[in-house]
């Protein structure tokens, strides 16, 4: 799927295993309406949660979640944003101490280091949002220029917010990453 005039440019849609994930197919057309070219990545076991075929088919592209072969074409342009939504206790973990030991959370760190504007949203039981690991590891993202999209207070239904208000705050990421410049 070629970008189309009026195009905002390339997203990654990283999801990882939370049950948000099956309903990812309707963050797509919400994100192409906003003229971004869509590219799914799953965490290995986040391609479980998700519906890979429909996925495909809205996107036009190849669910990914694992490292390509050396031999294999290469499969995604660069992204000029990034949603990890839903994003586990696991997934936050490892990408902000850099164990880049899946395809997402490599393609993660990479993206940071070309300073990519990245939203996170992160779906986790009550109990591991406590532990002190996870706030620890939201302030490294947050300092290393993440926007984290995260109420703890709360309630545990009410934690992953709609895929209209991701996209909202997409924009307000992008927006605020242009003007700075």
């Amino acid at each position: 799927m070629e970008p189309h005039e009026g195009s905002r440019g390339v997203l990654y849609v990283i999801a990882c295993a939370a049950p948000a994930a099956a309903d990812l197919h309707s963050l797509i057309p919400l994100a192409q309406a906003s003229g971004w070219q869509a590219h799914v990545v799953a965490t290995p076991m986040g391609e479980r949660f998700v519906n890979v075929p429909e996925l495909e088919r809205l996107t036009g592209n190849l669910v990914r979640s694992t490292y390509r072969m050396p031999q294999d074409p290469k499969g995604l342009p660069p992204a000029d944003a990034v949603i990890v939504a839903p994003a586990t206790f696991n997934t936050i973990n490892k990408w902000a101490y850099g164990i880049a030991d899946t395809f997402a959370i490599g393609l993660l760190c990479e993206v940071m280091g070309f300073g990519v504007p990245i939203l996170t949203v992160p779906l986790l039981k009550e109990a591991l949002a406590r532990h002190v690991a996870f706030q620890r590891s939201l302030d490294t993202l947050q300092e290393m220029g993440v926007r984290v999209l995260f109420d703890p207070a709360a309630p545990p239904q009410s934690r992953m917010p709609s895929w209209e208000r991701i996209m909202q705050e997409l924009d307000a990421v992008v927006g605020g990453q242009q003007t700075q410049g």
